[in-house]
């Protein structure tokens, strides 16, 4: 018998078989489509964030314009329209109510951007001594 021919089982050669690899792919692809999954929430989330301070910044802006009119010129009455030319996918309403018991203005501004649901923020205006 030749020394060359080895009867007894042949030694395993060093690798991967092709099913561990496929597993192993399988796996990865799994963890890669979670994390892409969890990226376009985060960017949707981020978009939604980015649209709620447009809104609120656009009815801060509002609001500080209306601190600057005078008290007299804030009527109580229903909601007016306040067409916004720099933004025009916003809609923008303030409301002008009277205070019961205080000598003052309680003013809404209401913000609506375009596909998004209407935001609101509300402050009481009191006439300054002498105006």
């Amino acid at each position: 018998m030749r020394k060359d021919q080895d009867r007894g089982p042949k030694r395993r050669e060093g690798g991967f078989t092709l099913i561990e690899v496929m597993v192993a792919i399988a796996i990865l692809s799994f963890g890669i489509l979670g994390v892409a999954t969890m990226q376009t929430s985060a960017m949707r989330a981020n978009y939604r964030g980015y649209r709620l301070t447009q809104a609120t910044t656009l009815a801060q802006d509002r609001i500080e314009f209306l601190k600057t009119q005078p008290y007299a010129n804030l009527v109580v009455g229903d909601d007016q329209a306040d067409p916004n030319p720099d933004h025009p996918s916003a809609d923008i309403t303030f409301d002008v109510e009277a205070v019961p018991g205080i000598t003052g203005r309680l003013i809404t501004v209401k913000v609506q951007l375009q596909g998004q649901r209407e935001r609101e923020i509300t402050f009481i205006r009191i006439p300054m001594e002498g105006a």
